[in-house]
């Protein structure tokens, strides 16, 4: 029997870095293949016939070339490795395996409340993808984001004029808001009690508002977004949508909310916004207050998946628009120079956090 020869260390290393580079360069496979396997249902379909399927099933069950189920084996080898979908034992079929959703595939069901599915598809669509590929002639040039290299405009001016981004972006932000908005309402009540009206601030079409107004019978919600964003939209009873620029001027209510709103921005116009916010609020010892909930950088968690997607959304902050993601002496530094005089913190949001601000 040959013996495999020894392989000096600086080789070794050699090689596993080709590996390292290679695994990066090709990263983009993973998110291709999980819009793929959204686009075509496949966790819709899996969950919808109740347990495991075979690669034979589920190549009848879609709508695909069925000479293709070969290709399809590969797609589902490269998600189950990617950990969204387990290759399992069928009960009753004599050792057959097939595929079953893995926990955080439930987050991609088009029928489960919290699914993420919008969010996914929106960015990863070619609009937003686009910018990656400008970077580096963004860094010579004077544009204040590589979306205007690549677009010719500001992402803003996009959404105004582009009715599909304007509309994915919106589906977007309503599925991370309720999947938020689930966690706020159970556990951050008290943050609402003793309101009587409420501004969400850039609230797109009033998802988070409509959970708040719906929890909170007696408070009067506004939705406050860009005229385009909020044009055509019906309110409620406690509910209403009001068109402005929150740079100008805010209406006026106990407390403001901004949901992912200043992680858009940079810190000077964060500061524009906020005192914007405080000239629309009473003051602290009339209830006044503004609800921020956005990324804590600095937050409890520290494993290494939650660093890397913290790293992440700054760098797509810096890509789409001209924002960042902040830790919390960031965050003290913008509400003391907009003229606020305390703020407290509550880490229940996972990667982001709830903060009060008092004027």
């Amino acid at each position: 029997m040959a013996l495999l020869p020894l392989i000096a260390e600086k080789d070794s290393e050699v090689l596993h870095a080709q590996t390292h580079i290679w695994n990066h360069i090709f990263n983009f496979i993973n998110s291709g293949s999980l819009k793929c396997a959204v686009q075509l249902e496949i966790p819709d379909i899996i969950h919808k016939h109740g347990k495991p399927m075979t690669l034979t099933q589920l190549v009848n069950a879609l709508p695909i070339n069925k000479s293709k189920s070969a290709q399809l084996g590969r797609l589902m080898r490269t998600l189950t490795h990617s950990g969204f979908f387990v290759l399992t034992k069928i009960p009753g079929s004599e050792g057959s395996e097939g595929y079953a959703l893995a926990p955080s595939s439930t987050l991609l069901l088009k029928d489960n409340p919290l699914s993420v599915r919008p969010f996914l598809l929106a960015m990863l669509d070619p609009i937003l993808t686009q910018p990656w590929h400008n970077i580096s002639d963004w860094f010579q040039n004077d544009d204040p984001t590589p979306f205007d290299t690549a677009h010719g405009m500001t992402f803003w001016d996009y959404a105004g004029k582009e009715p599909k981004l304007n509309h994915f972006f919106n589906d977007a932000m309503a599925s991370d808001a309720r999947l938020v908005m689930n966690v706020v309402i159970k556990y951050c009540r008290g943050v609402f009690e003793g309101l009587n009206s409420l501004v969400d601030v850039g609230g797109g079409t009033g998802t988070v508002a409509t959970t708040i107004a719906d929890s909170f019978p007696h408070l009067k919600c506004t939705v406050f977004d860009l005229p385009h964003v909020v044009q055509g939209l019906e309110g409620t009873k406690n509910l209403d949508y009001a068109g402005g620029d929150m740079f100008v001027s805010i209406p006026p209510a106990d407390a403001l909310l901004l949901k992912w709103i200043l992680h858009d921005w940079s810190d000077q116009e964060s500061v524009k916004i906020l005192k914007k916010c405080k000239e629309s609020i009473p003051s602290k010892e009339k209830g006044g207050k503004v609800i921020i909930i956005d990324m804590m950088v600095d937050n409890r968690i520290k494993d290494d998946e939650s660093v890397e997607t913290q790293i992440f959304f700054d760098m797509l902050m810096m890509i789409l628009v001209t924002g960042r993601e902040r830790a919390e002496k960031d965050w003290a530094k913008l509400f003391f120079e907009a003229g606020f005089s305390d703020y407290k913190i509550i880490p229940i949001l996972g990667l982001r956090s709830l903060i009060e601000v008092y004027p």
